[in-house]
């Protein structure tokens, strides 16, 4: 049986739980357990703490993991990137006291809190910096006002838990994570379960980003309306029983959907309708 890792909590495990099941496997938990059996896809689904997968990955225990861009290159384990699958997208950056003047290059000598220490190290080294590393496993934002460090490095989404904490983001980040879908190496697809999990997976992440309208336009503006929904390739297009007119379907991505529909409202367009769309090959 293939084996796949899965996050066993936080956002990453129920929207990874999520895409799984969408993408047809069985991978719903009764309780705890760490392992649940596809047998009908001959895959085991494995639940393990997002920190650990990339090292199960890259040692050979499970064939493909999911877990976070910050959590496999923290690791330090080598294991490759399949594909991205569109959640869990943030920022790592650093953070300083509201106050503060402080740059990450003036970070010399200083103590910087995280949780992810491989990550600070190396952004370190390649600034020619030497600093303290305090690992912590959580609440980071608290540390600098408890006194343990000057500055803090973590993982920031919106960055509210920040500025409650009385912090600052400065610098550039140093890395944009996501979720995504890792093996040992791309090799690992030649495995026929491997290659078909990642096509099934891959079809409902590019789903997600279109969707599907359909409209009734006249002839005298059936080039304008195409063009404003041209599709992958180009848009279906069938006559009416109606004389002179036809009916339009295409694909669009889901951002500047409303404008799209404003702009064929304008152009005359009748009768639009749009849909989700499950999944999806490309």
């Amino acid at each position: 049986m293939l084996k796949i890792a899965l996050p066993n909590k936080g956002t990453l495990s129920d929207e990874s739980v999520l895409l799984v099941k969408e993408a047809g496997y069985k991978v719903r938990r009764e309780g705890r357990e760490l392992l649940v059996s596809d047998t009908a896809n001959d895959v085991e689904f494995l639940f393990l703490r997002p920190r650990d997968i990339a090292v199960y990955v890259a040692n050979g225990i499970v064939d493909l993991g999911v877990t976070g861009r910050d959590l496999l290159l923290d690791s330090g384990a080598h294991a490759v990137e399949l594909s991205t699958l569109g959640f869990g997208k943030s920022r790592f950056c650093y953070a300083v006291p509201g106050d503060s003047t402080l740059q990450p290059e003036n970070f010399q000598g200083l103590r910087i809190a995280t949780s992810y220490p491989s990550i600070v190290a190396a952004d370190m080294q390649k600034r020619g910096l030497e600093v303290k590393i305090v690992k912590l496993d959580g609440a980071v934002e608290i540390s600098v006002q408890l006194g343990v460090a000057d500055a803090i490095a973590d993982v920031v989404e919106s960055g509210s838990t920040l500025r409650q904490a009385g912090l600052k983001i400065v610098g550039a980040p140093v890395l944009y994570s996501e979720a995504l879908l890792i093996a040992r190496t791309a090799r690992t697809t030649e495995i026929p379960q491997a290659l078909t999990f990642l096509r099934r997976v891959e079809g409902i992440v590019v789903a997600r980003q279109y969707l599907m309208v359909e409209y009734d336009v006249p002839a005298d503006i059936l080039e304008r309306a195409c063009s404003i929904t041209p599709g992958l390739e180009s848009p279906t297009v069938a006559p009416l029983s109606k004389e002179g007119w036809f009916a339009v379907k295409a694909m669009v991505e889901r951002e500047g959907l409303n404008q799209i529909i404003d702009s064929l409202e304008e152009a005359g367009a009748r009768g639009i309708i749009v849909s989700d769309i499950r999944t999806c090959r490309i």
